[in-house]
């Protein structure tokens, strides 16, 4: 793929994942810039198959695999965890293996799909639960308490923050993705 990269950003696709409203209220602003963003891991993604196990380059284990199983565990912790007080270890990381989000996804093999398929699983079922979760809560100063990292939190906040944990780990989609195919634009 060849051409500037200004010229590579638009199209249906783009165009789609931006649409949302840019005035209203704050609910709805916030929610459709998270969608956008997490629209944006998955056109990054698409189209791969063993290739989304490939590492960046030694000695990195970033993999857009790891993307996608470490914005399933971000959903879950801040979602689930924090605000919604559920009893609910990560999935793909651990006190004991804390980076096993990136670190756990093996090289490119028979197994790849299978493990694509369970983090794509894991990661819709995670997102699916934010978007309820938010869109049942009465207000965004709903709050949580985070016992690792900030105390308490309010939506508002996790709103945000997984806004800002999207834009940057799509970033590094866009380098893990080039490197991949040549694809930029997305």
């Amino acid at each position: 793929m060849t051409g500037r990269r200004a010229e590579l950003a638009g199209g249906p696709a783009y165009e789609g994942r931006f649409a949302g409203p840019a005035t209203g209220d704050e609910r709805s602003i916030l929610t459709d810039v998270l969608e956008a963003q997490r629209a944006t891991l998955e056109l990054k993604c698409s189209g791969l198959g063993a290739e989304l196990a490939l590492r960046s380059a030694d000695p990195s284990t970033l993999s857009l695999l790891g993307l996608v199983r470490h914005l399933a565990d971000m959903e879950r912790r801040w979602f689930r965890k924090v605000l919604a007080a559920q009893e609910a270890p990560a999935l793909f990381s651990s006190e004991a293996d804390p980076d096993g989000d990136f670190d756990g996804v093996a090289p490119p093999g028979p197994g790849t799909a299978a493990a694509a398929e369970a983090a794509w699983a894991a990661w819709r079922a995670e997102t699916a639960f934010a978007r309820a979760f938010t869109a049942d809560a009465p207000h965004l100063d709903v709050e949580g308490q985070d016992d690792d990292w900030r105390g308490r939190v309010s939506l508002r906040w996790v709103l945000v923050h997984m806004i800002e944990e999207y834009a940057r780990h799509n970033g590094h989609a866009d380098l893990l993705r080039e490197r991949i195919d040549g694809t930029v634009g997305l």
